[in-house]
């Protein structure tokens, strides 16, 4: 008899998408602050100065 054909490969999983930070105090607790532009979390909106750098500083 013939060998038994290999499984088919599984589908490589799908990126998981960006979560939405709603503010910069969940941002630090989540362990993820700072933001920097380019980072899956960054938003314009948590960019206080507009430097490319968001959520700078521990909220108090």
């Amino acid at each position: 008899p013939a060998p038994a054909p290999a499984p088919p490969a599984p589908a490589p999983a799908a990126p998981a998408p960006a979560r939405y930070i709603a503010n910069c105090s969940e941002a630090w607790n989540l362990g993820v602050a700072p933001l920097r532009r380019g980072d899956a979390y960054y938003r314009p909106g948590l960019d206080r100065d507009g430097d490319g750098i968001a959520c700078e500083r521990p909220p108090r």
